[in-house]
């Protein structure tokens, strides 16, 4: 592992109201954490300084989303440099319901990672394939061109501002879940790649996490993999279970 710091990210999506969230962070701030794992939740933009007044260190607070502008006439979205005034320090980016529901390109992906770098945050970047696209032996050329983007608009001393998420299309919110095999030579690709395209020492520290259907029964198996170095939990983040897989230990 190379020292890469265990990362579980919760993604409550458009998920919770004030009560129900109320009563995860008071689970959160219970469990009491011991900063071995670094962990985040993300409940919808609504609750965002609701969280951040009520959690409590280490857990940290996580933006859904942000869009590339400092201010200005954009309707509905939030600006990096808002999340940052609000002592918000993370934001996902590119998660796959934002590109294929919303439109988010691989171009605005990037554009948004780089904005929201520059505005002092760090970024949850998503990228993966579909079910069609890995029936096609397409993962890593898509996966790869998703990073691109990326890699273009940010500097190498920028990514250790960057969580890279591994996210198969075909495995968030179905149940179904990539094979430990099948998520562990793609986040060795991943690895690979950023060596070739960036740096060795950005490959080595760059922390890899996986999202799709992770849950209490699967985490244990799926961290034991060399370069799994975390989880993005979506359903799961909103059970109790979410607890126990943010004690899972790296084997």
């Amino acid at each position: 592992m190379a020292g890469r710091k265990f990362f579980v990210g919760g993604n409550f999506k458009m998920n919770g109201s004030l009560e129900s969230i109320e009563k995860i962070v008071e689970s959160i701030n219970n469990a009491k954490f011991d900063g071995s794992t670094e962990i985040v939740i993300a409940p919808p933009a609504l609750y965002l300084l609701q969280v951040q007044s009520e959690l409590k260190a280490p857990t940290e607070v996580s933006a859904q989303n942000c869009f590339t502008e400092a201010s200005g006439a954009f309707t509905g979205e939030i600006a990096p440099q808002q999340l940052k005034d609000a002592k918000v320090h993370w934001v996902i980016l590119g998660h796959s319901e934002r590109r294929s529901m919303f439109g988010d390109t691989d171009k605005l992906v990037a554009d948004k990672v780089k904005a929201a770098i520059e505005a002092g945050l760090s970024v949850i970047a998503c990228v993966g394939e579909t079910l069609e696209e890995r029936e096609a032996d397409k993962t890593m050329a898509v996966v790869e061109r998703q990073l691109e983007t990326i890699a273009a608009s940010v500097s190498e001393s920028e990514w250790k501002n960057i969580v890279v998420a591994y996210e198969p299309v075909w495995a968030i919110g179905t149940g179904k879940v990539a094979s430990v095999q099948q998520a562990q030579e793609v986040h060795d690709d991943i690895r690979k790649w950023l060596a070739k395209r960036v740096s060795s020492s950005v490959a080595e520290s760059t922390r890899i996490i996986y999202g799709g259907s992770v849950n209490g029964k699967n985490c244990g198996e799926l961290a034991g993999a060399k370069d799994i170095d975390g989880f993005l939990v979506g359903g799961a983040s909103l059970k109790p279970e979410f607890i126990d897989i943010c004690k899972t230990v790296k084997a």
